[in-house]
């Protein structure tokens, strides 16, 4: 991008831009935008028209406003094809959630974030609320606990933050302070089996176990309410356990992944 002055300055404020229509949705005026931002106005105009060029933005003739670009869409695709598992790994994900009637996960830690990889959700067992690419908290999820478990000391610190600085707090039930973090985490090891209940969200719980992939770590979890956790996390464990072993098979297996067709 070019033309919006101040070099570096110039570009954090195209992405402010960009990421304030992501956030208001389609339609968004460029007054509002400025608003929001604290621009000039010609400043947001000069910044939304560079975005248009550059296909990051559309301009909604109908709303009289402006929207994401389907250049977006090619960054997403092309950072989700990396990470979702092919065809016979999803399967693993779908017959569980079937099978255990919860919602099923598989992340993987790519650079310093548990990322979801994919998950198997319905109306009746809904998953932790992130889409394909998308980050969770490490600390307070299990699959992310699980992940966190197999990490030394300096890969943990990149992923946490280094010293014991208290993390964030999603409920009331969230391990902010570090060394009680470390404590669950040497359970996670002896145990080979991460738990959170109501940690990342009120309400819910879930259970999650490392799966080694030829891409880097991964972890397989399930998610459902407290309650039917409470009433059935042995079983849950125990079918969670059965379907890591053919999921590691398959994306030890296999190359980092394609997206499905």
């Amino acid at each position: 991008m070019t033309g919006t002055g101040g070099g570096g300055a110039g570009l954090r404020r195209a992405l402010r831009v960009l990421e304030a229509v992501a956030e208001a949705g389609d339609g968004v005026t460029a007054k509002a935008l400025a608003r929001r931002l604290d621009l000039p106005l010609p400043t947001a105009y000069r910044l939304l028209g560079i975005l248009i060029e550059e296909g990051y933005l559309v301009r909604l003739h109908a709303e009289r406003g402006y929207g994401l670009g389907y250049r977006v869409v090619g960054l997403y695709r092309g950072m989700t094809e990396r990470i979702v598992p092919a065809a016979p790994a999803r399967q693993i994900l779908a017959d569980l959630h079937e099978r255990v009637g919860a919602a099923t996960v598989l992340v993987v830690l790519r650079a310093s974030d548990v990322v979801v990889a994919h998950s198997e959700t319905c109306a009746a067992h809904p998953g932790p609320g992130a889409v394909p690419g998308e980050p969770l908290p490490a600390h307070a999820t299990a699959p992310g606990k699980a992940l966190l478990a197999g990490l030394d000391a300096g890969r943990l610190a990149e992923v946490l933050g280094p010293g014991p600085g208290t993390l964030a707090a999603l409920t009331p039930h969230t391990l902010t302070d570090r060394r009680m973090l470390d404590r669950d985490l040497m359970r996670v090891r002896s145990a080979r089996i991460a738990v959170e209940v109501e940690e990342h969200a009120r309400g819910r719980a879930g259970l999650a176990v490392a799966v080694p992939a030829a891409s880097g770590p991964a972890a397989l979890a399930v998610v459902v309410s407290r309650a039917d956790f409470a009433d059935r996390r042995w079983e849950l464990e125990r079918a969670v356990r059965d379907a890591a072993e053919p999921l590691a098979r398959h994306l030890a297996a296999s190359a980092p992944v394609t997206a499905p067709g």
